[in-house]
């Protein structure tokens, strides 16, 4: 920080921000945060539009693709209902019987729960309530709602008729992470994996991002924001930060040094440089900026909620084989987790230039 207000072409401005910058700054950036002011947040309300600004994250956990049990499971649409874009089979389905269902109620009634801050207040209505606060409501409120097993049929056992199903959905383009749909939850993250893997099909789920429910600000950045983060229709005016719908300090710290990047690149008269999809950088603004499905399906909602970084937003690759062999389970998954680090790698030196840099140094 001293550093900071030392520096002759540096002015720090401690107060309140209450509007946009003026339209013939140049450039600015907006890096604000979960408790952005209220006249801030209204100004960007009124010119992004009111939908486009969220004030609370109710957030459903999102699964890694390759970790669901697809013996267990099943694509199927409820009815064979084909969506926006879809095909019938948007959906995997995890089914449970009676007794499983039932096992699975207690324990989200059991389950150790997370408190809302004072200053949060309860922010639920009855389209989006955790659900384990239907757990609570009735033991059959679940299965009327986001666990209703109607439409659907096991394909791997037409004949049983599941007592309940649990449904996730695509939530990347990739088809790398999939959401668990109505799943809004303040479980505490232990209980969350603990309690979800007693699903069938789950039971060795891992999650890339647990569920949640509490106070943010941020914008519906894949619909707002242009792949350099700028705001469309609104030239040099770029967001970054929690805002944008990133997840986390280091996530928000290097989404504002990518604003910072390409703003410093128009104002020099060069094209900004998009980082590659492959690497973290490049993979989490293309979340952010475009790689995220909106969901057209379920009317008024918001599909976009706020992401950390995880191996589900990179494009996939392929598993490498251990002496000729294919890997399977664990070792499988480390495997592809090496194989996208070192990728990532080395396309994150090829975009900085290092390479080059190294062997000009020569």
């Amino acid at each position: 920080t001293a550093e900071l207000e030392a520096h002759p072409l540096i002015t720090i401005s401690r107060e309140e921000i209450t509007g946009l910058p003026p339209q013939d700054w140049a450039q600015a950036i907006i890096a604000t945060g979960p408790l952005t002011a209220p006249s801030l947040a209204e100004a960007i309300a009124e010119t992004t539009g009111a939908d486009a600004l969220a004030f609370f994250d109710a957030i459903a956990p999102i699964i890694h693709f390759d970790t669901i049990d697809m013996d267990v499971c099943w694509f199927q649409s409820r009815y064979d209902k084909v969506g926006p874009g879809g095909t019938g089979k948007d959906y995997i389905n995890c089914p449970m019987d009676k007794p499983q269902y039932e096992a699975f109620i207690q324990a989200l009634l059991d389950g150790g729960k997370t408190d809302f801050k004072e200053w949060e207040g309860t922010p639920y209505f009855d389209g989006c309530l955790p659900i384990e606060v239907m757990a609570e409501r009735g033991a059959e409120t679940a299965r009327h709602g986001p666990m209703k097993p109607m439409g659907l049929t096991n394909a791997h056992n037409p004949q049983v008729k599941a007592y309940a199903v649990v449904q996730l959905r695509q939530d990347n383009a990739l088809g790398t992470l999939y959401n668990m749909v109505g799943f809004q939850t303040k479980l505490k993250h232990a209980e969350q994996v603990r309690i979800f893997r007693m699903i069938p099909g789950l039971e060795n789920a891992e999650f890339a991002r647990l569920g949640g429910l509490h106070r943010n600000t941020y914008i519906n950045s894949p619909v707002l924001l242009d792949p350099t983060l700028q705001l469309k229709g609104r030239e040099g005016l770029r967001f970054a930060g929690q805002i944008t719908g990133c997840e986390g300090y280091v996530e928000s710290a290097a989404v504002g040094l990518l604003a910072g990047r390409f703003a410093a690149a128009e104002l020099q008269g060069r094209s900004p440089s998009i980082p590659p999809v492959t690497t973290a950088f490049g993979a989490l603004l293309n979340h952010i900026t475009g790689g995220h499905i909106v969901s057209e399906d379920e009317a008024g909602k918001r599909s976009f909620q706020p992401m950390n970084v995880n191996f589900g937003l990179f494009p996939p690759v392929e598993a490498p084989k251990s002496e000729g062999k294919r890997l399977r389970g664990k070792e499988k998954i480390v495997a592809k987790r090496h194989a996208l680090t070192s990728r990532a790698l080395a396309d994150c030196r090829d975009w900085l230039g290092l390479e080059q840099s190294a062997q000009a140094a020569e």
